[in-house]
C-alpha cells in the first residue's frame, strides 16, 4: 500500500482517523514516494521542531515505511498523468507525484483526501473519506 502523507500524519500524530485505515494496512507492506518523505521532512523546519524531535521522526518513517525510489520510468509516469490531468482538473504537484508513483509501481493508493486523485484514470484508490 502507498500512504498518501495525510495517512501517514494521521498516524504519526495519533489521530483518531488512523483507525478507519487499519482494516486496509494491518499485515501490508507501506510504502511511501519521495514526495511524501519531502513533505513530513518539511514539517521539523516550517515548525521548528528541535533536532531531536526531528530525528525521532526521520527514526520513526524508517522503522515503518518502505520509501520507493524515483527513476526515468517513475518520471515518464509522472509527465503522463499530469499531461492526461491538465486537460480536464489539474492536479496538485505533490498529489501528481504521490498519485505517479502509485501507478508506476502498481500500488493502492491509500488517502482521506479522496476527491484529490479520484479523477485520476488507473488508480487504486482507498479512501474512507
Amino acid at each position: 500500500m502507498l500512504l498518501d502523507t495525510n495517512i501517514v500524519s494521521y498516524i504519526y500524530r495519533s489521530d483518531t482517523r488512523a483507525g478507519l485505515y487499519t482494516p486496509h494496512l494491518t499485515g501490508q507492506t507501506l510504502y511511501l514516494s519521495f514526495m511524501t518523505l519531502a513533505e513530513l521532512l518539511r514539517w521539523p523546519l516550517e515548525r521548528n521542531w528541535s533536532a531531536v524531535k526531528a530525528q525521532h521522526l526521520e527514526e520513526w518513517i524508517d522503522q515503518r515505511f518502505v520509501l520507493l525510489p524515483s527513476d526515468r520510468e517513475l518520471a515518464r509516469t509522472w509527465a503522463r498523468l499530469v499531461g492526461i490531468t491538465c486537460r480536464a482538473r489539474p492536479v496538485s504537484l505533490s498529489d501528481s507525484w504521490i498519485a505517479a508513483t502509485a501507478l508506476h509501481y502498481s500500488l493502492p493508493l491509500v488517502t482521506h483526501n479522496r476527491r484529490h486523485f479520484e479523477d485520476i484514470p488507473g488508480l487504486n484508490l482507498i479512501s474512507e473519506a
